[in-house]
């Protein structure tokens, strides 16, 4: 213990050293008393602002430790790494099974293809996994990570290259392995897909996706490819002809059993790697895309259409009531023309219905709104989605407009009303507004695909 004189001036640097940063001078490690106050961590402005209250000279009692030490006694709202929770571990299935050479602008190199759970996430040279290992080290000062494979100043035979390609995995298996390492910004950056400016987008990837007969196919594409170029290979790869093909669309398996129809701008590749970590094999799904259920299908469609009503009378979309032991003695394929004629008469067959969300209408509670060729309907819900009793229909030629507000993520329709009242605009809060938008166009466009007079 030893006691010193701070003046004026020493009071003034200190204040301007807090406004620098968390560590005090050496001179000032830990302060532990001033004016009989223990201010053992305390932030700087409570030392600064004691300091000041005492006049132009006051008496400290500091302990001298080491940096290390000073360190461990800043306050937590100033080293936000001491609260950090590296217990937690989880197994992710990461792996750098091989690694390909790439040429861009005369430069040769080798990148290192990063997979998860069979899927491929991403190519990266050596030099990027230094720039984690540097990144994370200074986001994660508290944690002990291993150690890189070493650098080498001249060109890797195949075995050397092989034996860095183990390395880089064995790093990966172990960071990732610590939760919250795994889900910072740094790694899942690092893990994401980037497309490369000069267009070069690695190896090709292979894809897996749902059929709705439950069969899961296996297709290869660019790892850039659009949504249509994914859905026609699915198309190519088990035969579905042109006019049947408009009939069906690629699909993103989301919340509550929820499949989304994907936008042209997407891409299917960066999609799957996302949901890496999802139970199901694959998030990409084939689904119909048609609303009008008497549409003439081929069998493969009839098949398709066969299987997806089926899960949708599991998931309760559509009202099976006395019927369901009826529908359950004919779930078969060889069945499906009995079973569809069935379904058909059934409330909710052929209807997409969307998680339950916010409707402005509503002051309380939410709404789980159904798009069918009948009309398009809210059904009255609370705010964790359990239904009500309540059901309000809209009928297609009550409907006037529609558009999306993209700033307030909701979709909005207009409506006619009786009594010669005027035009209503109903508001729907929900991250799928865009393919709410895209089911009203289609009703829109199948209702001219029979009209004679278009």
């Amino acid at each position: 213990m030893l006691t010193c004189y701070v003046t004026a001036v020493q009071c003034e640097w200190m204040e301007n050293r807090g406004r620098r940063g968390p560590n005090l001078d050496s001179r000032f490690k830990a302060i532990t008393a001033g004016n009989n106050v223990n201010v053992e961590g305390a932030t700087h402005k409570q030392v600064v602002d004691l300091i000041k209250s005492g006049g132009d000279v006051l008496t400290l009692t500091v302990i001298s430790v080491t940096p290390q030490e000073a360190e461990k006694l800043e306050p937590f709202e100033d080293l936000s790494y001491a609260s950090v929770d590296y217990s937690e571990k989880r197994s992710l299935p990461i792996s750098v099974p091989d690694y390909h050479v790439r040429e861009r602008k005369h430069e040769r190199y080798v990148v290192f293809n990063v997979h998860m759970a069979g899927r491929h996430l991403c190519s990266r040279r050596y030099r990027e996994f230094a720039a984690l290992h540097m990144a994370l080290k200074k986001e994660f000062i508290g944690f002990n990570f291993p150690k890189l494979p070493g650098k080498w100043p001249f060109q890797l035979s195949e075995l050397q290259l092989d034996a860095r390609r183990r390395g880089l995995e064995q790093y990966l298996e172990k960071v990732c392995a610590v939760r919250v390492i795994a889900e910072s910004d740094i790694m899942q950056e690092f893990l994401a897909d980037r497309l490369e400016e000069d267009g070069d987008q690695g190896p090709a990837v292979d894809l897996k996706v749902l059929l709705p007969d439950r069969e899961v196919v296996t297709i290869t594409v660019a790892k850039a490819a659009s949504v249509s170029d994914v859905y026609d290979a699915v198309c190519s790869r088990v035969g579905l002809d042109a006019e049947t093909a408009k009939y069906f669309y690629l699909f993103e398996i989301v919340e509550y059993n929820f499949e989304r129809k994907l936008q042209p701008h997407e891409h299917p590749h960066t999609l799957y790697v996302q949901n890496y970590s999802t139970a199901s094999v694959t998030c990409l799904a084939i689904r119909r895309w048609l609303f009008n259920v008497n549409r003439p299908l081929n069998e493969q469609a009839l098949t398709w259409t066969f299987w997806q009503t089926v899960d949708e009378v599991n998931r309760g979309h559509i009202t099976a009531g006395e019927r369901l032991y009826q529908l359950k003695a004919l779930q078969d394929a060889s069945r499906k023309h009995e079973y569809l004629k069935l379904a058909k008469e059934l409330s909710g067959y052929g209807d997409i219905v969307f998680p339950h969300c916010a409707c402005d209408s509503r002051k309380e509670g939410h709404v789980v709104p159904a798009v069918g060729t009948p009309a398009f309907k809210l059904h009255a819900a609370k705010e964790d989605g359990t239904l009500e009793s309540q059901v309000v229909e809209f009928h297609w030629n009550t409907i006037t407009r529609w558009e999306v507000d993209e700033e307030g993520m909701a979709f909005c329709f207009q409506y006619t009303r009786q009594d010669n009242r005027p035009p209503r605009w109903l508001k729907l809060f929900t991250p799928y507004y865009t393919f709410l938008s895209d089911c009203f166009d289609r009703i829109a466009e199948e209702a001219k695909w029979d009209d004679p007079g278009e």
